[in-house]
């Protein structure tokens, strides 16, 4: 790294070291001392204290922030293109489970993702997905077996077994759920958990799995402070959640006053606008603002994640790697450099990362669709109808029902607007199917439809509509492009149709990544302005509509599922 001698910049360089001159946060210590820190090579090779109190005129140096779980995926960008958004804002690495790829492309998908991350200066540590496919109850792309699971872990860059989304297998000593844990143990790598809602002994027999001590460590999935501390005190560890679409921090981040050491800040899924904004660094400010003793507030941000999945992400200590970050203040954590192995990949809100465009990579064998394809006939229901409700910031669902006379039209059962039931629909893309149709409450549209082949957790096609040709019109513009986001409305008897095409697996692109999220706000702005849905994020929130793991009531590519019972309806 040479010396950098722009005015603007707080490095400077002194004999063979890079320095910089800051007051320096001991998060673990719970201090801040005004000095300097040397690093060459990639490492931090000393820290000289200056002074025991804070300079007011020098900014403050942390380790960097780390997202203790995420889709990378969810973000539709490839990993390079992900991480050069992020560093913007201070993340210097993630823990990135690569379950959405891999339910679509498998093992190949797992190896696009550490290749593409591999090619640019950030920290991706990612796990080996415990549920491919995610359940039986729907059609994935692929399998990873067991003996995957072994394959993976065993390699120095698997650093854990992502989150174990079946917990009725789990519950039940499931053969081939037991398997997979038995291997992470015995390597002794970490297991996410994944169990909404459960609570009590039957948590704690989620938690345990089988053994005499906790077995599954995390969990992601709380949204009552209840259900999160019932977790804590098992021995778990709760990860703060504050997605696009899920937002658990108001629910929860009161419990870091007093577990500051078992608590962590995740983002599951971030859309590219969001990413855009911020990432970690607007959960730290939200909590000190909050009343949140800082130390607390870091310790989540930035070392819980490092130390339990013993990453290799520096912790602002001799001898570590150089990932630091220098901000304005520790109230609003306005990031002015990220440092990743000593190289400075941010600076002022400009992102130094470069990053190439990698190859393309899919599973997709669809063939368009007719609005015949989606037509319910009336004599499959008697007098109620079943109904999902969306609801707005959340991952799970309610379930209603509604009269039949209230959809009823010439035998069929169509959208009602007025009461905002809308038409939903999963298309299977990896081979000729019937289409799965329901209804659903919440998503506000009062004109044409939208599309997605972001459905977790198979990612077939879903799609929400007032009218069968409008979904017809949406869908067939996810299939020409195999794979993407859409909407479809009629105006004048002709019809208004916008995509963002994701040729990598349905699920991401290797543009851009700041175009992507412009191109991303166009059509999510549209969806509410033009269509009405009433949703913050409507596309996020269309992308879990199909995710069984998650209750209450979903849609497979198979049919309308209970997730309380874990069977179709």
């Amino acid at each position: 790294m040479t010396c950098d001698n722009k005015r603007d910049t707080l490095i400077l360089c002194e004999t063979a070291h890079m320095v910089i001159h800051a007051n320096i946060v001991d998060i673990i210590g719970k201090k801040i001392n005004a000095g300097s820190l040397f690093f060459e090579n990639g490492r931090i090779v000393n820290i000289a204290v200056a002074s025991e109190n804070e300079d007011p005129a020098l900014p403050y140096m942390l380790p960097g922030f780390t997202d203790s779980h995420i889709h990378i995926e969810s973000s539709m960008l490839t990993p390079s293109q992900f991480a050069r958004m992020a560093v913007v804002h201070g993340t210097v690495g993630t823990v990135s489970d690569p379950h959405e790829i891999a339910n679509v492309c498998g093992m190949e998908g797992i190896e696009f993702m550490i290749n593409d991350g591999n090619t640019i200066p950030f920290k991706f540590n990612f796990g080996a997905p415990s549920c491919v496919p995610a359940t039986v109850f729907e059609t994935a792309g692929a399998t990873i077996t067991a003996a995957d699971i072994q394959k993976l872990l065993e390699r120095k860059e698997i650093r854990y077994l992502s989150e174990m989304m079946n917990f009725p297998g789990v519950l039940t000593q499931e053969e081939s759920v037991m398997e997979k844990i038995t291997i992470a143990r015995q390597l002794q790598k970490p297991i996410d958990g994944h169990a909404p809602g459960l609570m009590g002994a039957t948590a704690k027999k989620y938690i345990m799995a089988g053994q005499e001590s906790v077995t599954i460590s995390t969990d992601h999935e709380c949204f009552t402070a209840a259900e999160a501390l019932d977790k804590l005190e098992f021995g778990m560890k709760i990860l703060i959640r504050e997605g696009s679409a899920a937002k658990n921090f108001d629910a929860l981040i009161d419990l870091l006053n007093d577990w500051e050491d078992q608590m962590m800040f995740c983002s599951d899924d971030k859309h590219p606008d969001s990413l855009e904004i911020s990432h970690i660094n607007a959960l730290c400010a939200r909590a000190v603002a909050k009343g949140i003793d800082v130390f607390k507030v870091l310790k989540a941000a930035c070392v819980n994640p490092v130390l339990h999945y013993k990453l290799p992400i520096g912790l602002l200590k001799e001898n570590d790697p150089a990932d630091f970050i220098v901000v304005n203040n520790l109230t609003e954590f306005k990031v002015l450099q990220t440092y990743i192995d000593g190289i400075l990949v941010a600076e002022n809100g400009v992102s130094f990362i470069t990053t190439q465009k990698s190859g393309v990579l899919n599973n997709f064998n669809c063939s368009a669709k007719t609005p015949a394809d989606f037509m319910v006939a009336a004599n499959l229901f008697e007098e109620t109808v079943p109904v999902m409700v969306a609801l707005d910031g959340q991952l799970i669902t309610e379930k209603s029902s509604v009269a039949k006379s209230t959809l009823l039209k010439d035998d069929f059962l169509l959208p009602n607007t007025d009461a905002d039931i809308l038409k939903i629909v999963v298309v299977n893309r990896y081979q000729p199917a019937p289409v799965a149709v329901a209804f659903i409450k919440n998503f506000g549209l009062k004109k044409g439809a939208i599309a997605s082949s972001v459905a977790h957790d198979s990612h077939n096609i879903v799609a929400v509509g007032i009218n069968e040709e409008s979904i017809c019109k949406a869908v067939n513009a996810v299939i020409d492009t195999k794979g993407g986001l859409s909407y479809a409305m009629e105006k004048d008897g002709n019809w208004e149709i916008a995509q963002l095409a994701l040729p990598i697996a349905g699920l991401m692109t290797n543009e851009d990544g700041y175009a992507v999220s412009s191109a991303y706000t166009k059509l999510d702005n549209f969806v509410k302005k033009g269509l009405g849905s009433t949703l913050q994020s409507p596309y996020m929130t269309l992308s879990f509509m199909a995710l069984l793991v998650i209750p209450h009531l979903k849609l497979s590519d198979k049919g309308l599922f209970d997730g309380d019972q874990f069977k179709f309806i």
